[in-house]
């Protein structure tokens, strides 16, 4: 019995001894630093563009590009765009700004080929939740890849309105 409790002091000693050595060597592999962190703000050095323009898409009345001016607000483009409808959801409402060239063009945003993306990426477009990304990409299974963006139709789930929102932001390539 005296032998067993001389093992239990000799493997608790020897555990903490462990620890120990174990917590200086991290200590000493952690790369401290004595010098003080500094933080600095820049301000932007050219002015904001006179002209952008934002893409609003989702559940709004009339998804689409609107003219930005300065001191606009999100309400501002959001009236624009008609509003909210009565299903939105205001948290899955996108907003693209961009700047417009001297040729009237603008930077349009990176359109999300159908047959390639995958659920998370699908789900990021406006108006499409996780249900009806699995609804395309089951699609894509049975069906093979989508040929033109007007196929994404015939999804179950997917109407007239909630294409016309998608189209400008979709590809099949």
């Amino acid at each position: 019995m005296k032998r067993l409790a001389s093992y239990k002091v000799l493997i608790a000693f020897s555990l903490i001894v462990l620890i120990i050595i174990g917590g200086v060597f991290l200590f000493q592999q952690q790369p401290w630093s004595k010098e003080p962190l500094e933080i600095t703000f820049t301000t932007p050095t050219s002015p904001l563009p006179a002209e952008m323009e934002v893409y609003v898409g989702g559940e709004v009345v009339s998804s689409g590009w609107y003219p930005l001016e300065p001191g606009d607000g999100i309400e501002d483009v959001l009236s624009m765009a008609g509003g909210f409808t009565s299903n939105a959801d205001p948290a899955r409402v996108k907003l693209y700004i961009c700047e417009k060239f001297d040729d009237g063009e603008s930077v349009a945003p990176q359109l999300v080929s159908i047959n390639r993306a995958e659920a998370w990426l699908l789900d990021a477009l406006p108006g499409i939740g996780p249900a009806l990304a699995q609804n395309i990409i089951q699609y894509r299974q049975e069906n093979g890849p989508f040929v033109m963006i007007e196929e994404l139709l015939l999804v179950s789930g997917i109407g007239e309105a909630k294409y016309d929102g998608l189209k400008d932001l979709i590809t099949v390539e």
